[in-house]
């Protein structure tokens, strides 16, 4: 029996109107994302694939098309069935970390669970776990201001896995990083693929994160022009 894809974009257009002037930011996607799977979404500014990144995380809908989270179509659910749902099954990492300044690093990665009506209890021993594997169990009582740039990151990918999401979307997460800090957080974000089985999508403009995945989908125009696979090449599997 196959699996079900996790999201699925039919025919998706985007259109905003600029004064007088329509400009279609996506023109007719389709695209799928399988369960578990790694996709790398790649185009130059401007081709889009914000736009595309903020309907795979239904964090905004389309003017045209529809778009199944786990085979439901959203179009159907109310903006606060939306939103539960989204912070139930999708998590979020974005290039400038969006962490709550007055909220140490446990307290911004428990945040999630609060929203979802975790328990006090579970909340903290899953967010220790989190911070854990991403190596600051030593850090939980820093707040963002007291961490490096890299260390703020890892905070917001234990953050983006807090209510064990079906799919996490990180939007240029090496964007605000150097290159030795953005490999290192790759390379834990293909590690955490692995540990936590989720899916995860990644947004760039870096060719550099495209090795690390198992599928690449180039957009330009508003259009995927390719969306091919890469299986096996992805180094968390070597």
């Amino acid at each position: 029996m196959e699996n079900k894809s996790i999201i699925r974009l039919q025919d998706i257009w985007k259109v905003y109107q600029l004064g007088s002037v329509n400009v279609s930011a996506l023109r007719g996607v389709n695209l799928e994302v399988d369960p578990g799977s790694f996709v790398t979404i790649m185009g130059p500014s401007g081709s889009g694939k914000s736009t595309l990144l903020n309907m795979i995380g239904c964090l905004d809908v389309p003017s045209k098309g529809k778009i199944f989270l786990d085979e439901e179509d959203t179009s159907t659910f109310s903006e606060s069935k939306l939103a539960q749902v989204r912070g139930a099954k999708i998590g979020f990492i974005f290039q400038q970390f969006n962490l709550l300044h007055n909220l140490n690093a446990l307290e911004n990665v428990m945040l999630p669970m609060v929203f979802q009506g975790v328990l006090q209890e579970k909340r903290k021993s899953r967010a220790e776990h989190l911070l854990k594997l991403v190596g600051l169990e030593q850090r939980g009582s820093h707040l963002p201001a007291e961490l490096s740039g890299g260390e703020r990151q890892r905070v917001a990918i234990a953050r983006a896995f807090a209510n064990e999401p079906k799919l996490v979307i990180a939007d240029e997460p090496t964007g605000n990083l150097d290159s030795h800090s953005g490999e290192k957080i790759m390379d834990m974000l293909s590690t955490f693929h692995k540990e936590e089985k989720g899916t995860l999508v990644v947004v760039t403009h870096d060719p550099m994160i495209a090795k690390y995945s198992e599928q690449v989908v180039n957009i330009k125009d508003g259009q995927i022009i390719k969306n091919h696979s890469q299986a096996g090449e992805s180094l968390w599997q070597k």
